[in-house]
C-alpha cells in the first residue's frame, strides 16, 4: 500500500495539470469567440462567462478589463490557487515530493512544462500571443500524461493519477455544460456559444462524427454528459474513477465495496441510466447533484486512503 502522502502527491499532480489545461483551453476558446464581438457590453459578459465556467467570481468592472489583463490574471497570477501557473506549479511540487515513484520523463516533463511557462511570463509572449501559450499549456499536460502512460508501472500509484484526472474532468465539463444550458434558457446562448462548449472540450470532431455538423443544444448535452466513448464525457470519466478505485482496493487486498468504490459506482449509474430528456427537465439539479457527488467521492478518498486513522492500517 502506498504511504498516504504519496496517494496523496499523485492524486493531486493529476488534478492540478487537468486544471491547468481546463484553463488554458477556456481561454484559448474564450478568446476565439471574442473576436467578432463588439466592445462594450458583449465584452463584458464574454469575460463573465470565462471567470463563471471556471467557477471563479469575476473582478469588479471585468467589462474594462482587455484580453491582455484577463490572460495574465488567470495564467500567470499566483494569488489565485486556480491560475495556470499556480496549478503547474504545485503540480511540480507534489511531483518533486514522490519524485521516487515518478519516472524520470514524468519529471524532466512536468518540470519543462513549468520553465515554459515561467519563461513566458518573464518575456511577456504570453500578452501578445496569448494563443501560443494556452496551447503549448495543453500540449505539455498531453505529454505528461502520455509519458505517464508509457513510462509508469500502471500499478497503485498509476491508479491514484487516473482518479485525480477524471474526477476533476468530471466536474470541468458538468460545470461547463450547466453554465451553457442556463444561459440558453435565458436565450443568451446562440449556435456560436454551444460550439464553443464543444471546442472547450475539445469535443468539436467527435461529436461531428456521432450527429453530423448538426449543432443541437439537446445532443450537445446528451453528449458530454453521456458519451460511453469520448474521454471528456462525465460518464466516461465517472466509469475511469470507478474502475481505478476498485483496482487500487483490489491491489492493497481490501474488500470490494468500499465507500469510495461505492459512491463512484453511483455517480457513474446515475449517468449509465440517465436520459437526456429527464435531464433537461431540471439540468441543473442533475449537473449539480454530479459535482456534489463528485465532491462525496473526493472526501471518501480521503478518509479511506489519505486521511485515516493509523489504527486501521495495523494488522489486526
Amino acid at each position: 500500500m502506498l504511504l498516504s502522502r504519496v496517494a496523496d502527491a499523485l492524486y493531486w499532480i493529476s488534478r492540478y495539470l487537468e486544471r491547468a489545461e481546463h484553463t488554458a483551453r477556456l481561454i484559448d476558446v474564450r478568446l476565439d469567440l471574442g473576436l467578432d464581438r463588439r466592445r462594450g457590453a458583449d465584452e463584458a459578459w464574454q469575460f463573465e462567462r470565462l471567470y463563471a465556467a471556471l467557477r471563479l467570481v469575476a473582478p469588479e468592472g471585468v467589462g474594462a478589463l482587455g484580453p491582455a489583463t484577463l490572460v495574465d490574471a488567470l495564467m500567470f497570477d499566483a494569488s489565485n490557487r486556480d491560475s495556470v501557473l499556480s496549478c503547474v506549479t504545485l503540480a511540480r511540487e507534489n511531483a518533486r515530493q514522490v519524485r521516487e515513484e515518478i519516472s524520470s520523463e514524468m519529471w524532466e516533463q512536468i518540470n519543462a512544462l513549468f520553465l515554459r511557462i515561467k519563461q513566458a511570463q518573464r518575456e511577456r509572449t504570453a500578452l501578445a500571443r496569448p494563443h501560443y501559450l494556452s496551447r503549448a499549456v495543453i500540449e505539455g499536460v498531453h505529454l505528461f500524461q502520455g509519458v505517464t502512460d508509457a513510462t509508469m508501472g500502471h500499478g497503485e500509484g498509476w491508479q491514484f493519477l487516473q482518479v485525480g484526472r477524471y474526477i476533476e474532468r468530471a466536474g470541468g465539463t458538468a460545470a461547463l455544460v450547466d453554465l451553457h444550458v442556463k444561459a440558453g434558457a435565458a436565450a443568451g446562448a446562440g449556435p456560436v456559444e454551444w460550439l464553443g462548449l464543444l471546442r472547450s472540450c475539445a469535443a468539436l470532431e467527435a461529436y461531428c462524427r456521432c450527429y453530423t455538423a448538426d449543432l443541437r443544444p439537446r445532443r450537445i448535452v446528451e453528449f458530454l454528459l453521456l458519451n460511453v466513448e469520448f474521454p471528456r464525457s462525465v460518464r466516461f470519466a465517472a466509469a475511469r474513477v470507478e474502475s481505478a478505485l476498485r483496482t487500487i482496493a483490489r491491489q492493497i487486498g481490501r474488500a470490494a465495496g468500499g465507500r469510495p468504490e461505492r459512491l463512484a459506482g453511483r455517480l457513474h449509474a446515475s449517468l449509465d441510466y440517465g436520459q437526456v430528456d429527464e435531464i433537461l427537465d431540471d439540468p441543473h439539479a442533475f449537473l449539480d447533484g454530479i459535482t456534489r457527488h463528485a465532491s462525496q467521492v473526493h472526501a471518501a478518498i480521503y478518509q479511506s486512503y489519505i486521511m485515516y486513522p493509523i489504527e486501521s492500517a495495523l494488522p489486526a
